[in-house]
């Protein structure tokens, strides 16, 4: 019997985000405040770090700056470790 891997759906990323403004949370996790897309972005790629949408269902949404790469490996990492 072969067994299903049901992975989370991945958040939005970056320019996949729709939203117009979101509630932006910095890299070292300080509140900025709510701001444009575009204005979040930009702080982003200034960090050389991803705009992550954390929470899609707040208003305006939740992002936060973060390296999206490595935090999936630390949460695959912390998966493997639990088994």
């Amino acid at each position: 019997m072969r067994q299903d891997k049901r992975t989370a759906p991945k958040a939005p990323i970056n320019e996949n985000i729709s939203a117009r403004e979101v509630r932006l949370i910095g890299a070292d996790g300080e509140q900025i405040g709510i701001v444009s897309i575009d204005e979040a972005l930009r702080i982003a790629e200034e960090a050389k770090l991803d705009l992550v949408e954390i929470s899609a269902d707040a208003v305006p949404p939740v992002c936060r700056v973060m390296d999206y790469g490595k935090s999936l490996f630390e949460k695959k990492k912390q998966q493997a470790a639990a088994k």
